[in-house]
């Protein structure tokens, strides 16, 4: 049986990945449970953007929508995509206007909520995406800008896990970058990684 976190060590790791670079913050957050209320599970894909990124939302430079990326790291940035669905960040980095985007879950707490709240009941289906990640979680615009360090919120390291490699989805600026990260095998991604790219793919 694997011994729990002890807090100071949460919140010392926590502080590791709020203050790295998006692509290492979004590297190593595959494998971390996040909860909101209670509802949530393991982190299985993400994707950096940095303010340099032109696929970014803070790239044009901070505005009234984005305002929270040039925050403070550990903050929570909530956004409309094509004004539909809701979308989740997490701020990070000592520069501002770069987060990680939580692309997929694998469920592990409130599955009967999040079933009642997606209107299906596959697991596999549930958190497997942005829009429906959030959706599940009952994250909307009223969380934006809050501490994922603090309630609703519940952010926890993990076990280390073997992570692919590959292409942002769903853009047409900086399409090819190789930013999206996720569980090597996962059921619960939004969608599989068409090719396998070095781990240890940097900023560039």
């Amino acid at each position: 049986m694997i011994a729990p976190i002890s807090r100071p060590e949460v919140a010392r790791r926590q502080a590791e990945l709020f203050h790295a670079p998006s692509v290492q913050a979004a590297r190593e957050l595959i494998g971390w449970t996040l909860t909101v209320d209670g509802v949530g599970g393991r982190i299985v894909e993400t994707e950096a953007y940095h303010y340099s990124d032109p696929a970014s939302h803070s790239f044009p430079g901070p505005t009234q929508r984005n305002a929270v990326m040039f925050g403070p790291p550990g903050a929570i940035y909530v956004y409309r995509s094509y004004g539909i669905h809701w979308c989740m960040n997490l701020v990070c980095g000592d520069e501002p206007g770069s987060a990680v985007l939580l692309r997929a879950l694998e469920p592990t707490a409130g599955l009967d909520l999040m079933i009642a709240r997606r209107g299906l009941d596959d697991p596999r289906r549930l958190c497997s995406g942005p829009g429906r990640l959030c959706q599940a979680l009952g994250v909307t615009g009223e969380h934006n800008g809050l501490k994922v360090t603090e309630p609703p919120f519940e952010l926890t390291p993990g076990l280390s896990v073997e992570v692919a490699v590959g292409p942002r989805i769903g853009i047409t600026k900086a399409a090819d970058v190789p930013w999206r990260f996720g569980e090597r095998g996962s059921r619960y991604l939004s969608k599989p990684f068409p090719k396998i790219i070095p781990a240890d793919s940097g900023e560039g």
